[in-house]
């Protein structure tokens, strides 16, 4: 199972502070061990939302809004996406993890939906898609 693991951005990483010599020491440690047990297929950190922006569906018509977004507690810091067996899995990797914030803070962990999740006849043209856009995606980076 694949699984997006969220770190949540707190007032710190929004000001675009960043992370400790030592956390970042730390951090590749960790994700050392995590691709090393062949768990990590990707992860980055990313900017303060002040350097983004949202593009808003209203039907037919798209708006963008430039960040700073207000709700710091519903923003994103960074990313895993790893491969584990079960969500119990994915669990015990993330209570390993280093404080990514060096305060309070929550990691949220959600399963991908993979192709076998719909219940569809064309789940096999689906999946050889799927598997030809990761394959040139893979290619590309």
């Amino acid at each position: 199972m694949r699984f997006m693991v969220l770190i949540k951005a707190s007032a710190d990483s929004e000001a675009g502070v960043m992370p400790s010599e030592e956390l970042l020491s730390a951090m590749g440690k960790f994700n050392q061990d995590l691709i090393d047990a062949g768990v990590m297929l990707a992860g980055d950190g990313l900017k303060p939302s002040s350097q983004g922006a949202r593009v808003n569906f209203n039907g037919d018509k798209r708006s963008v809004t430039d960040g700073p977004f207000a709700e710091t507690k519903e923003l994103i810091a960074g990313y895993w996406l790893w491969q584990c067996k079960d969500l119990d899995e994915a669990i015990a990797w993330v209570k390993k993890c280093p404080n990514p914030m060096g305060e309070d803070c929550h990691v949220e962990i959600r399963s991908l939906f993979e192709i076998e999740d719909f219940d569809t006849e064309q789940a096999p043209a689906f999946k050889a898609q799927e598997d030809q856009l990761r394959d040139a995606a893979a290619k590309r980076s």
